[in-house]
């Protein structure tokens, strides 16, 4: 078994304070769960008018290039995706929870 090398110069790299900020009065943003989630539902919601967009541009014959239409579907597909799964799981733990002993 190979013995692991230690981190040249010995030390742990520290983070740099925020510019213009005061060291101790540094704040935290606060992201809460439903403002992520409002900003994963509005990004999948923007994707799939930009899909809709680029489809109708394309059968309107306004642009004649496939790749941007393709690209633009498949990222609102993945989007969807992925919010129905962040749903699912969701709804999943608030089930789990609902059937806890208390």
């Amino acid at each position: 078994m190979s013995v692991i090398n230690p981190i040249p110069g010995g030390s742990i790299p520290r983070l740099a304070p925020l510019a213009g900020v005061p060291s101790g009065q540094q704040q935290v943003q606060k992201n809460d769960f439903s403002s992520a989630m409002k900003n994963m539902v509005s990004s999948a919601d923007r994707a799939q008018q930009q899909s809709a967009s680029a489809i109708s541009d394309l059968l309107a014959g306004r642009t004649d290039d496939i790749l941007p239409v393709v690209n633009a579907v498949a990222k609102a597909d993945l989007s969807f995706k992925l919010l129905l799964g962040v749903r699912n799981k969701v709804i999943e733990a608030y089930k789990q929870t609902m059937n806890m002993q208390v």
